[in-house]
């Protein structure tokens, strides 16, 4: 893709004085990131990641990852976040526990505003995630972490020969109950129709796996415990009729839904609202990079996430160098 910031405006030299001008800014603190923070610090373009009002993203609510390379033994969301945190400021990254409010791309350096600062940008990365769409009943935000999920491939070993429940019926739902069937006792699909909305193909196999069993017109009211979940308050949509079952886990899969509210008619994205990037990362706007969750509604994992992170950096980089090669 040819970058062209010819159409750009420049930001006038009294404005530029009166803001932080950094070479590349990060717009998230999760291991896509913090990864592309690493990345960049060690090309001595001191970036500064604005990390929200809590760093990690969603793996620091995680209590174990365990399918991340060099950590045999598995290691906690929170202690992976801060380790990503160490790697990169050693090498003169600056995190800032503030958040973007405000972007402007239509002049150059790029103009982002956070809550107590104002930046220019000579790159972008936007790394800000998505979020699981939640139920929002008592007990969901108590358990996560603690029974409740939102990703099995990340929890799911750690239900071995446990009862769990799967919320949702889409293709998410479906394929995650049945790979939480390689670990669990059973598995019981929650779904407020009567018919689910995934692929033929893995409804057969959901229908001939012995191991899943699905209630109907039913929706979750509470999720009960104490410590962690052992039972979930359940409501038949068609007579009103409470029951209480009890549950190991409870994964939830109703949808995840980017975090772009902030990018909304400036950067180009897909009808789900995740931004839309090449295999460089790029955007459509020239040094703007995407990178993880954002940009990624397949595979949502630590380790892609933090590989995106590092290709948009390496992305940065290049145009940083490439343009200080025209201006010498």
């Amino acid at each position: 893709m040819e970058l062209n910031l010819s159409n750009l405006s420049s930001i006038t030299p009294d404005n530029e004085n009166a803001m932080n001008h950094v070479k590349v800014l990060v717009i998230g603190s999760g291991p896509a990131g913090l990864a592309a923070a690493l990345y960049a610090a060690r090309a001595d373009l001191s970036p500064v990641v604005l990390a929200g009002m809590a760093i990690g993203g969603q793996v620091s609510i995680t209590y174990s990852v365990e399918n991340y390379p060099g950590f045999p033994d598995g290691i906690g969301g929170a202690e992976m976040v801060e380790l990503f945190q160490k790697q990169a400021e050693r090498f003169g990254a600056r995190v800032e526990f503030d958040t973007a409010v405000e972007v402007d791309f239509s002049k150059y350096p790029y103009f982002v505003r956070t809550y107590t600062k104002e930046y220019l940008a000579d790159t972008i990365i936007v790394a800000t995630g998505a979020t699981p769409v939640h139920l929002d009943v008592p007990g969901e935000v108590e358990f996560t972490g603690k029974g409740v999920s939102y990703c099995a491939t990340c929890d799911g070993w750690f239900f071995r020969e446990k009862d769990v429940m799967v919320v949702g019926g889409g293709d998410s739902a479906l394929e995650e109950s049945l790979f939480l069937t390689r670990y669990a006792k059973s598995v019981t699909i929650l779904h407020r129709r009567d018919q689910l909305r995934g692929g033929a193909i893995l409804q057969k196999r959901v229908f001939e796996n012995p191991k899943i069993n699905i209630r109907w017109n039913t929706i979750v009211t509470e999720i009960i415990g104490q410590g962690s979940v052992a039972s979930v308050k359940l409501k038949d949509t068609k007579t009103d009729k409470i029951s209480i079952l009890p549950a190991d886990g409870v994964f939830i899969f109703i949808g995840h839904k980017p975090n772009t509210q902030l990018f909304q008619n400036k950067l180009d994205m897909d009808e789900m609202g995740y931004l839309v990037s090449d295999k460089l990362m790029q955007t459509n706007l020239p040094a703007v990079y995407a990178a993880g969750e954002v940009t990624d509604s397949v595979f949502r994992q630590v380790i892609t996430s933090a590989g995106m992170g590092a290709a948009a950096a390496m992305q940065a980089i290049h145009f940083i160098q490439d343009q200080k090669g025209k201006n010498s």
